[in-house]
């Protein structure tokens, strides 16, 4: 406002001054101030006025030169703070700069919504094989090509530490020979070419090789002694794990007599105790057993197992979690006959071939093993990595080398004595298999399972021809068949045991369903008496428990062990003699 006021004043003045000029007659004028007149030698012409005003033009500029270079260089970088004048029109955006990579195609003023916790992740499309391809060739040989479409010439070719140094000129035929062949390896190698088929004897086709391939790969020196090492630290590795043998089969005879005045074993049934122990003869009516007559001790820990000897039933083995088998016998003095040691771990089943002369075991230590009853040698190990719960032999006299195990895979295998093989496989079920049962004259079997279900098989065919399962079943760790092979009696989770009919239809009888034992959780083994009148069990309080099998009431209750009453058996000759295991680690005798 002042610079104008002056320009102003000073254009009245310039027009006052030249009619002044050209009227002689016009006075000088005055001044005033307050009403007083000022001295001539104060009173500021215009003259003076006007040059003064030019003086403060020429200090001001009002358009200064600017420098083109400056005004360039200013517009490719920030404006700094320090800066409190701006002397040209800014003509972009005052933001941050594009982060990220140079070949973004996305625009600044399209820029993707934030999908990152510090930005934005662009999909790119990568070729899976070459990368791999080129990161392995990187981390082996220390060379790869350069993915960048950018990368010039002399940067194609990527080089880790691994690589030679490639000296300033590559193609210096003095460089390094190492230099040279991994160059090589990057030029298109040349097939040898043969595609005549008249010529047989040198007729390559697509299979020809390569020129200079070397059909056999040896290694250098170093590398060799290397491989020599290596290969020696292993053998003494390994001679040092067959070092330490395997747990030795061994057994002991406990009596003095094994053999009679005939010379036959403790294996074959006594004639001169009472009772005919013929397999066709049993009793017409069985009673119920009262007192214990006497205890079987020997074992250290609990008993898992027992099992009548075939058909004569004057011998029974029994497993236990101490890792020992024992014989014992029924009549007489009721001794121990022979132990069998041989696995590391608890044995979890026993059971005899047909004829009694051989038995087979699995244990916790996923080992199963054949042994010789009489010799108590050793026979066959079956190997095999999965745990074996059950094993059955089967008693049909054809085929009485093959015996069935149930695995913890969920498996049947079927195992050949004679080779040591599996020759069959069941693999339906979808749990562990508990047990196994044969019906039907030997030629189908029933396996139950932790899957809640119940199939039955035919023999030698790999698929179940019944399959039972319901929502109200329980898992089944138990089964036993009746004497006249028409039920099975089954053990439930839900302290029960349900009888299941297997002659023409495999099913559930509603009205065979026996209760009032704690049996949930324990694998307690029922059995028949063998004139079919009662059904006993044992359960988890150490009581045995007989009921009445046709009209399914309870009958007796007695205190048989401290502990879990395992597994209890009818004696199949005798009228009122059965056999009870709990896992206090005693056997008793009832009659």
């Amino acid at each position: 406002m002042i610079e104008l006021a002056t320009c102003y004043a000073s254009s009245d003045e310039d027009e006052d001054k030249s009619t002044g000029e050209n009227d002689p007659t016009n006075p000088k004028e005055e001044f005033t101030q307050g009403g007083k007149s000022v001295p001539d030698n104060d009173v500021v012409t215009a003259e003076q006025a006007a040059v003064d005003v030019k003086k403060m033009m020429n200090d001001i500029n009002i358009c200064p030169f600017i420098d083109e270079t400056q005004i360039e260089s200013q517009r490719k970088k920030f404006l700094p703070t320090s800066i409190n004048q701006v002397n040209f029109n800014v003509k972009y955006d005052l933001c941050s700069p594009l982060h990220g990579p140079a070949s973004n195609p996305l625009r600044q003023d399209k820029l993707p919504r934030k999908n990152f916790l510090t930005g934005v992740v662009e999909a790119t499309n990568v070729n899976d094989y070459h990368f791999e391809a080129q990161r392995i060739k990187f981390h082996c040989d220390g060379i790869a090509f350069n993915p960048s479409d950018d990368a010039t010439l002399a940067d194609k070719v990527v080089r880790g530490e691994a690589s030679i140094q490639i000296g300033s000129n590559p193609g210096d035929p003095t460089a390094d020979p190492q230099e040279k062949k991994i160059r090589d390896l990057f030029k298109n190698k040349k097939r040898l070419k043969n595609g005549d088929p008249s010529d047989v004897s040198n007729y390559l086709g697509p299979w020809a090789p390569y020129e200079n391939e070397s059909a056999v790969a040896r290694p250098s020196e170093e590398e060799q002694k290397e491989i020599d090492e290596l290969l020696a630290k292993r053998k003494k590795s390994h001679h040092k794990k067959e070092d330490k043998p395997e747990f030795e089969e061994k057994s002991t005879l406990h009596i003095s007599d094994p053999y009679d005045y005939q010379g036959r074993s403790f294996l074959f049934p006594p004639k001169d105790i009472g009772v005919s122990l013929n397999p066709g003869a049993g009793p017409s009516r069985c009673f119920l057993p009262k007192n214990i007559i006497h205890t079987y001790t020997g074992h250290t820990k609990a008993i898992t197992a027992i099992q009548w000897f075939p058909k004569s039933a004057h011998l029974f083995l029994s497993a236990s979690m101490d890792c020992k088998i024992k014989l014992w016998e029924t009549y007489k003095e009721r001794r121990c006959v022979l132990t069998y040691m041989g696995h590391k771990q608890a044995v979890r089943s026993v059971d005899f071939n047909r004829s009694g002369e051989r038995f087979v075991s699995c244990s916790y230590d996923r080992a199963l093993k054949l042994w010789d009853t009489e010799t108590g040698q050793c026979i066959k190990r079956f190997n095999n990595r999965k745990v074996a719960f059950c094993v059955k032999f089967n008693p049909d006299e054809q085929k009485s080398h093959l015996f069935l195990s149930g695995m913890s895979d969920k498996k049947i295998l079927c195992w050949d004595t004679r080779t040591g093989n599996v020759v069959q496989e069941y693999d339906r079920h979808l749990g562990a298999i508990n047990t196994i049962t044969f019906i039907d004259n030997n030629r189908r079997f029933v396996s139950t399972s932790d899957d809640k279900s119940i199939r039955v098989w035919e023999w030698d065919i790999p698929v179940d021809m019944k399959y039972i399962a319901d929502p109200g079943l329980h898992s089944m760790p138990a089964v036993c068949q009746a004497p006249n092979a028409k039920w099975l009696a089954c053990q439930s989770m839900d302290n029960k045991i349900q009888g299941f009919s297997c002659l023409n239809n495999f099913k559930l009888n509603s009205k065979k369903i026996f209760t009032g034992h704690m049996s949930a959780g324990y694998a307690c083994q029922p059995d028949f008496s063998p004139d079919m009148s009662y059904l006993i069990s044992g359960d988890a309080d150490g009581k045995l428990f007989v009921w009445d099998w046709k009209t399914t009431k309870l009958l007796k209750k007695l205190q048989a062990h401290e502990n879990v009453c395992i597994s209890c058996l009818w004696h199949p000759h005798e009228t009122s003699k059965i056999l009870t295991a709990g896992w206090d680690a005693k056997i008793h005798l009832w009659d």
